[in-house]
């Protein structure tokens, strides 16, 4: 019994450990992104708005429009046209895009192993059954979901699995045909 609290608090760890390192990835991309797309509107002080804007990914669906004040206030500050402003929304749009669709996903599939459907679908169900905290706990919960549903170690194709169950937890033995 004591074993299996270990073997679940230290599988609880690793995919909170995993999540953390696919939000800081995600987060890395998506300041890149926005310091990208800064520098071609020419906002000013764009490197500290991408910086700011890559921090705030990782506070899930809202840390994106957190992002987004910052250059919005500069843009209007400084005096520019409007149509930087509208520039800078179709970027704000494009970033949100890319980094919902294609970079979480991927990402939480890759460093995480949930799968891309689990990873789309399951901040929405969440999101209506717990309106605020659904949408910000459905990432690490996921993670950890998967990490206890995924074995660590995936025999290789073709060898059959034997369970030798001894007092404290089974042993799983792999013999090659």
């Amino acid at each position: 019994m004591l074993s299996d609290l270990k073997t679940h608090s230290a599988t609880a760890g690793t995919a909170l450990v995993n999540w953390w390192r696919a939000v800081s990835i995600e987060a890395f991309c998506c300041a890149i992104l926005w310091l990208i797309g800064l520098m071609l509107i020419h906002v000013p002080l764009a490197p500290m708005w991408a910086l700011i804007a890559g921090l705030m990914t990782f506070i899930p669906n809202f840390g994106a429009v957190i992002g987004l004040l910052g250059p919005v206030f500069a843009i209007l500050l400084s005096g520019r046209d409007m149509e930087r402003l509208l520039y800078l929304l179709g970027l704000y749009a494009v970033i949100v895009v890319i980094d919902q669709l294609l970079l979480q996903p991927m990402l939480m599939k890759r460093v995480t192993r949930v799968p891309i459907w689990a990873s789309l679908l399951v901040p929405l169900v969440l999101g209506v059954v717990i309106p605020f905290w659904g949408v910000l706990l459905a990432p690490p919960l996921l993670a950890i979901v998967y990490a206890f549903r995924k074995p660590h170690e995936q025999p290789k194709a073709g060898s059959i699995i034997t369970t030798a169950a001894t007092e404290d937890a089974p042993v799983n033995k792999v013999q090659q045909p």
